[in-house]
């Protein structure tokens, strides 16, 4: 039996950090194929969208919907500190059933990294590191936070590539970003925009 097609959607949704109303009434759905970019200021409320959506957080109001499968990339990748690189990312391929995880570990650069302990990483290698976490997943829905923080310009390319490939597969991808995104077909929209007037926050 084939899987239904995935989807994701956020309905009236308003989330909080503590006491302060960060968003309210923000809707969206996106189908297969589609890429969508939340721009925002640091402290706006993009990370708590993205928690929000993977089910980590509970919304002050409104609903979250989806078909499919969900990866997310975070500041926290996972990865066992002490282990070399090889072998942390060995433990998530065999729990994730990972296809040709020797590919995913070149199509990211990692190859020559496979020795190197996790915590001896820059900010920019582990970054690739937990993408290619999330690749081995094979999740239909992809929640991206920052995932352009600490990359050089080859390497921002490469998220891009990877993401246009993702949507062009029939995945679906939000990813939650201040940089800007080199994808075609893509859809935006700014967390300010749904920001409560300032009695309300």
């Amino acid at each position: 039996m084939q899987a239904p097609p995935p989807f994701l959607a956020a309905d009236n949704l308003a989330c909080r950090r503590g006491e302060r109303l960060l968003f309210k009434r923000l809707s969206f759905r996106l189908e297969a194929g589609a890429a969508c970019h939340v721009t925002g200021a640091n402290g706006a409320g993009k990370t708590t969208l993205i928690r929000a959506l993977a089910g980590l957080t509970t919304p002050y109001a409104g609903e979250v919907r989806r078909e499919g499968g969900l990866a997310l990339l975070e500041e926290r990748s996972g990865l066992d500190p002490d282990l070399p690189l090889g072998k942390a990312l060995a433990f998530w391929f065999g729990l994730d059933g990972a296809q040709e995880p020797d590919g995913i570990m070149a199509a990211l650069r990692l190859t020559d990294l496979a020795e190197v302990p996790v915590r001896y990483l820059s900010t920019g290698q582990k970054k690739r590191a937990a993408l290619a976490r999330m690749v081995s997943q094979r999740a239909p829905v992809w929640l991206l936070d920052e995932p352009l923080s600490g990359l050089d310009t080859a390497s921002q390319g490469l998220v891009s590539a990877l993401v246009q490939d993702h949507c062009a597969g029939g995945g679906i991808a939000l990813i939650a970003s201040h940089q800007p995104l080199d994808l075609p077909a893509m859809t935006s929209f700014a967390i300010e925009d749904h920001a409560p007037a300032e009695e309300e926050a």
